[in-house]
């Protein structure tokens, strides 16, 4: 049996009612519609707001999962504990925007039907042809991260062979037989790349590929302007570039311009961080049998004192150590000690040393005896 009470809570037409004969009944009619269709906008937009903050929210908590996830799997339990409290309040702000979305739903339900949410137009859509849309496939931090790492030991050799090229008809050539490398996967590798050579030293060869770099970065922001597969655009780009446009053209430049300076600034900071790694294993190769850096300890020791060093001189040593105030002399002797620059009794240390270093070379020989019985 059909439930014909749904149609009891209607707002009636704009022109069923009835007005005063004085009033401009069509005038009236036009108002009424358009605070009606007021109020159904601002609802949507109301909507709108919350799905979208919604959304903003349930794709952190998404991200902040992932991590807590490989966190975990590195061992690293107290780093993914700092984060629970994010999730903890992201997922109660998640709770608040589905609480509204139910109450602007409850409310839209409730609002009487009128002539516009009775009636749809029938025919509101255009096809045309085009290209289609991009696959839109949604992957974690982690999936994204070993498809690229697949992606690149695949198809290295390719995309150097594209980074190498030259002229623009080269280019669109290349990629149009290997359409697989119109990708953001082929621009990091790209620009990872740009940085190694630029280390290396190798600017000339740096800013021809960086030259590539920018032409496959301009290629996708067109797919995603367009909203198409990048490869649907590999030639409407290079006519484009061709076209010799001077405002594209003068924005190509200006970004390839500022890639350059950033992968120099990049490649800068790589050999400071590599120099400063280094510097730091020297310095733990160094440390002396109480922890101190010989160097360190050197730079602070008095002019006298370290002029004893220098010149490797016992007596002059001692003779400065004994004109010192006592606990001075023990301090810098102390650090000399644990730094490695004084070794107390080093004739006996130099005996010990010799004496293992016979009994280790006695031990071999014996041990090569017995294996050749």
């Amino acid at each position: 049996m059909v439930d014909y009470s749904r149609w009891d809570h209607i707002e009636i037409s704009d022109d069923e009612d009835e007005t005063h004969p004085n009033i401009d009944t069509p005038s009236l009619f036009r108002w009424r519609h358009q605070a009606r269709v007021e109020r159904m906008q601002e609802m949507e937009k109301r909507k709108e707001e919350v799905t979208h903050s919604k959304s903003k929210v349930e794709q952190q908590l998404d991200d902040l999962r992932n991590r807590v996830k490989r966190l975990e799997l590195e061992g690293k339990k107290d780093e993914a504990k700092l984060i629970q409290s994010e999730i903890d309040e992201l997922e109660r702000q998640e709770e608040h925007f589905k609480k509204k979305e139910r109450e602007l739903n409850d409310e839209e339900k409730s609002q009487p039907w009128n002539v516009d949410t009775l009636s749809k137009p029938g025919f509101t859509k255009t096809v045309i042809n085009s290209s289609a849309p991009k696959p839109k496939k949604v992957l974690t931090e982690e999936e994204q991260l070993k498809q690229s790492k697949v992606f690149m030991d695949k198809y290295r050799d390719d995309i150097k062979k594209y980074g190498m090229l030259h002229e623009y008809h080269d280019s669109e050539k290349f990629l149009l037989a290997n359409t697989h490398l119109a990708c953001e996967e082929t621009a990091n590798y790209l620009v990872i790349w740009c940085i190694d050579l630029e280390v290396e030293e190798k600017q000339a060869l740096m800013e021809r590929v960086a030259h590539q770099t920018i032409c496959m970065q301009f290629l996708l922001e067109l797919s995603r302007t367009m909203d198409i597969d990048p490869r649907s655009t590999i030639r409407p780009f290079f006519n484009k570039m061709r076209s010799s446009d001077a405002a594209y053209m003068e924005g190509f430049h200006d970004e390839l311009k500022g890639f350059i300076k950033r992968v120099k600034e990049r490649a800068k900071a790589r050999i400071e961080k590599a120099m400063e790694e280094y510097e730091a294993e020297e310095r733990q190769k160094r440390l002396g049998p109480g922890g101190l850096d010989p160097v360190e300890v050197f730079e602070t020791l008095p002019k006298n004192l370290q002029n004893c060093f220098e010149t490797k001189d016992v007596q002059m040593l001692q003779d400065v150590l004994s004109a010192m105030p006592e606990d001075e002399a023990k301090y810098h002797l102390k650090r000399c000690i644990d730094s490695g620059l004084w070794v107390p009794d080093a004739k006996k240390a130099e005996e010990d040393a010799k004496k293992a270093e016979e009994d280790a070379k006695k031990a071999e020989e014996s041990k090569m005896s017995e294996t050749s019985a």
